[in-house]
């Protein structure tokens, strides 16, 4: 197969308002958590969206009469996403990538290979961008200047109205007792309703594996063979966990020792993925400026996140 290469390597890229779109959906929106659907993404905030959530009392029905009047309170809680502009600023040396690159396009591999070294760096610095963006999605604090915006760990901290249930230790051997400690703090305005789920954090996703898989048999119920007497082989990576009927979340940018167990709604990340103003994707090479292989990769975007119905969530930290 003959493979006709560019005789010049285009770095130099440069995208802005919804020309720069396709970078920033991958960027913002292809981290684990974002990509379970387990999250209420709002994709087109424009600066400041309020959020209506509707609520009755339980006074709302009563018995029927002849005359009209007027029965139980509708509650209004209105919720502020307020995106904040982040940025991303990365410096590559094309010359760490251009054989990589060209390897690839050298077979013929070219459908799953961008047609120019540019978008392919620039391709790397969105999965990095997406890998970080999954931290501060969950411990984010932006008055420490380190993170653009606030985390759903640090929003519900701030929560009075959050259900706090306090963390001890994990491990294999507690991992289902502490689960339930959440599970039973669980109100029953949401208890059994579709789209609530366990969001927990890499380390106990893995212990309550290991802890259906009956080698943490101490304290497990299931004993030594497991929930099905398979031990681990019962479970495969892409198949779906669950406690009491409740999906499991694996969250990897959550602190490792804390969980959250609520309504998909109530937990809200905006993006401005359609604004023409403040979006921009570019690679820059420095060649012609300073006589390097260096390639400068700037990011920009906005995004935020909400806790929706604190009364709703169960945060265990």
């Amino acid at each position: 197969m003959k493979v006709n290469l560019a005789t010049t390597h285009n770095i130099n890229s440069s995208f802005s308002g919804l020309a720069a779109k396709g970078y920033l959906e991958a960027a913002t929106l292809s981290g684990d958590s974002l990509a379970s659907g387990a999250i209420s993404i709002h994709d087109n905030v424009k600066g400041k969206e309020v959020i209506q959530v509707l609520s009755a009392d339980a006074n709302l029905i009563k018995p029927s009469t002849c005359d009209f009047s007027a029965s139980g309170t509708l509650n209004t809680t209105e919720i502020v996403l307020e995106v904040k502009e982040f940025q991303v600023q990365m410096e590559l040396c094309s010359k760490n990538y251009r054989s990589g690159w060209e390897s690839i396009y050298m077979k013929g591999i070219t459908s799953k290979m961008p047609q120019d070294l540019g978008q392919h760096m620039l391709e790397i610095a969105v999965k990095e961008t997406a890998a970080s963006l999954e931290s501060n999605l969950w411990t984010g604090t932006a008055t420490n200047g380190s993170m653009a915006f606030d985390g759903f760990e640090t929003l519900a901290a701030a929560d009075a109205t959050v259900i706090d249930v306090a963390k001890s230790a994990i491990t294999a051997q507690n991992v289902t007792s502490e689960l339930q400690k959440g599970y039973n703090a669980l109100p029953n305005t949401i208890f059994g309703k579709p789209d609530v789920y366990f969001y927990v954090p890499t380390a106990i996703y893995s212990a309550y594996i290991i802890s259906l898989g009956g080698f943490a048999s101490v304290g497990n119920a299931n004993g030594t063979t497991g929930v099905d007497g398979k031990m681990n082989a019962g479970f495969r990576f892409g198949e779906d966990l669950y406690f009491g009927g409740i999906k499991l979340i694996h969250c990897p940018g959550m602190t490792a020792t804390d969980y959250f167990i609520g309504k998909k709604e109530n937990f809200i990340f905006g993006t401005s993925l359609y604004s023409e103003l403040n979006n921009s994707a570019s690679i820059i090479d420095m060649g012609p400026i300073d006589g390097s292989q260096n390639s400068r990769i700037v990011l920009r975007g906005s995004a935020a996140c909400a806790v929706g119905i604190g009364a709703e969530t169960v945060f265990y930290s």
